[in-house]
């Protein structure tokens, strides 16, 4: 299959998969999407610790941020 496929190509390809198979997809999909998630979360934290390291960011309260977001 192409790698431009359309997305209701690949439904239909996985359609056409066993019913195992596509258990075996979904689980496997959702394991790299848990994965991409964990990834993101640590680029996030480390991009947060390095400002708060370089004194581009500061601690606030819960009522510091959201007196923030309401003004």
């Amino acid at each position: 299959m192409a790698l431009n496929a359309t997305f209701d190509e690949l439904l239909e390809a996985v359609e056409h998969l066993p019913p195992e198979a596509q258990e075996d997809l979904v689980s496997l999909i959702q394991r790299r999407l848990a994965e991409q998630g964990r990834r993101r979360i640590v680029g996030e934290v480390r991009q947060a610790r390095s400002e708060f390291e370089s004194g581009a960011a500061r601690p606030a309260s819960v009522d510091d941020l959201v007196r923030e977001i309401e003004s």
